[in-house]
């Protein structure tokens, strides 16, 4: 019983009548087009001749289903009222010409199937109603449908109320079925396309792209701030009470950094909120000196070529490699000193920062390596390539980038 009169199959009753409702449009076209072949006839007047004005007016619906929005309009009123699983289903408009035609399917068929349905659910409560009455009142057995035929003899109206029930039943068992049928073709013609599923994987993958691009951004331009910051407050907390003038500085170059770093992190935030995804106030290799006056150590640097020539994408990817570089030198190098050679020619932009290594094996941070896996990343995504790890008693970082970009 719940599969004839349960709540989804009341909704699914209510989408075949809006498709009933919708072929009415193209049904009186029909209707035009057939009387200027039989004058005087009407298609409600005749069940044959109402077949043949439905098969006219059929045409119709199937071309105006071929408009790409179409199908977010009917997959909306399937997810909505036929249960269908909204997975199973394309929100995308429909491009390609496969998913065009399938969608008319599904739409003139739905007109089709909630047409018929819907002149049986206007046609048969009420005679069944009229059945039903008829054994208790006198008046109906002189109307058209009781004066002749079976309605006109006793056993005739005796059976009459079983027939109105079984042909109030059989409407339920008629809208059950035929929204079942509609919900098990949805997923057909109204599903994704594999050019559909495509176009999903690729979004999502830009999506991704997105987040992981955002993830290393927080981590080098916030890691190394809280580095530097760490770094210079240690320092200015030995040497407290006794000179003031390096405490003074020390505590300058915190609020550079500080004040510096939430520009570079206001500027990675608004990725979130535009669609452009190009940082155009990230930091690149202009800023270098900048960067290393900030840093609190002994920094050796020495830059050969014109940096104005460095294309802007590599430029910027190059000035996160050396923040990164220089956070590890922070955490993790034994002394003060780092060299950093930045060299630009023959088409590539080459980096080498070396730092002095302590005597102790390294300590390996639970869930840390993000900064060195996304420095690979970076140059991966330009078509270059990145090493890090220990060599000859310092730790040596390089890397080297295309200036013409990902290849």
């Amino acid at each position: 019983m719940r599969a004839l009169f349960g709540v989804r199959a009341r909704h699914r009753w209510v989408h075949l009548v809006i498709g009933g409702a919708l072929l009415m449009p193209y049904f009186l076209v029909g209707t035009v087009i057939v009387g200027s072949f039989a004058p005087g006839a009407s298609p409600f007047n005749s069940f044959p001749l109402a077949l043949v004005t439905l098969a006219v007016a059929l045409p119709f619906p199937a071309i105006s289903a071929l408009v790409p929005i179409a199908r977010p309009l009917l997959v909306f009123g399937v997810r909505s009222l036929c249960g269908v699983d909204p997975a199973q289903l394309a929100d995308r408009p429909a491009r390609s010409w496969d998913a065009r035609l399938r969608a008319a399917a599904w739409y003139t068929l739905h007109c089709a199937v909630g047409g018929i349905l819907s002149g049986m659910s206007l046609a048969l409560p009420p005679f069944s109603v009229f059945l039903v009455a008829l054994p208790v009142a006198s008046g109906l057995r002189h109307t058209p449908y009781s004066a002749s035929g079976p309605l006109s003899t006793d056993w005739g109206i005796a059976l009459a109320p079983l027939a109105g029930l079984a042909m109030l039943f059989g409407l339920a068992v008629c809208s059950a079925a035929a929204g079942s049928l509609l919900a098990r073709l949805a997923p057909v013609l109204l599903g994704p396309t594999p050019a559909d599923r495509l176009a999903a994987a690729e979004q999502r993958s830009a999506e991704l792209a997105v987040r992981n691009r955002l993830a290393r951004e927080l981590h080098d331009s916030v890691g190394h701030a809280l580095s530097a910051v760490t770094l210079q407050a240690s320092a200015a907390r030995r040497v407290l009470d006794l000179d003031r003038e390096f405490v003074r500085e020390a505590l300058t170059a915190i609020e550079e950094t500080a004040r510096r770093t939430v520009g570079e992190l206001d500027a990675v935030l608004g990725l979130l909120r535009q669609d452009d995804d190009d940082l155009t106030v990230a930091p690149d290799l202009a800023g270098l000196d900048s960067l290393l006056s900030r840093t609190g150590m002994e920094v050796a640097y020495s830059l050969k070529g014109d940096p104005a020539s460095v294309p802007e994408l590599v430029s910027r990817e190059a000035y996160r490699i050396v923040q990164e570089g220089l956070s590890n030198a922070l955490r993790h190098g034994s002394g003060p000193a780092v060299t950093l050679q930045v060299a630009i020619a023959g088409g590539e932009l080459e980096m080498v920062m070396e730092n002095p290594l302590s005597g102790a094996a390294p300590v390996v941070r639970p869930g840390g390596g993000r900064g060195l896996r996304g420095i690979a990343e970076r140059a991966a995504l330009l078509g270059g390539h990145a090493s890090a790890g220990p060599e000859d008693g310092v730790w040596r970082l390089s890397a080297c980038l295309p200036l013409g970009g990902a290849r």
